[in-house]
């Protein structure tokens, strides 16, 4: 009887350790996580369309709001490739990095990865055309669509309207 229970105690400690080891270490991915991006489990922004209407200009409010967009080659950040981070101009949270960005000569900025927790994807079938719509995860405004014609290793072009973005300089990232 006495070694039944000395067993079964050797392993619910052990049980015990595994999932307190589990646990430990999910906690610490989870604080590395938004350490690297504070849109980690950030809730939602909610405003309404006219609050919308006086945060944007006519242009972004187009876009982030009424899924528009803008004309190959007229994009601010198409050809654009300083340091930085690339930012949701309807609410401002980081959604490139610049050193994903690329030149994939379609007339809009192509990145080859999102930061993480910062877009959300959606299949999108307007126009006749089957596409994945991406959207900002915090104010679900229209950022453009991604494609799976990109570069190694990942294989995917975020192909982003300039006017659904701000950009922040490396020099100033530290806000």
């Amino acid at each position: 009887m006495k070694i039944h229970f000395i067993k079964r105690n050797r392993i619910f400690i052990k049980t015990v350790t595994l999932i307190t080891g589990i646990a430990f270490n999910q906690n610490l991915i989870d604080s590395e996580i938004s350490v690297k991006n504070e849109n980690y489990k950030r809730e939602k922004m909610k405003k309404t369309e006219s609050e919308w209407k006086k945060k944007l200009s006519s242009e972004e409010y187009h876009v982030l709001r009424e899924k528009g967009t803008e004309r190959a080659f007229t994009g601010v950040y198409d050809k654009h490739f300083e340091e930085g981070l690339y930012l949701c101009s309807g609410c401002g949270i980081k959604i490139f990095e610049s050193e994903s960005k690329y030149d994939s000569g379609c007339g809009w900025p192509a990145f080859s990865e999102a930061i993480p927790q910062a877009v959300e994807e959606t299949q999108d079938n307007s126009f006749g055309m089957k596409r994945i719509e991406i959207t900002c995860k915090n104010c679900d405004g229209h950022l453009g669509h991604v494609f799976n014609d990109g570069p190694k290793p990942s294989g995917v072009r975020y192909c982003i309207n300039s006017v659904s973005m701000d950009f922040l300089p490396k020099n100033d990232n530290k806000k």
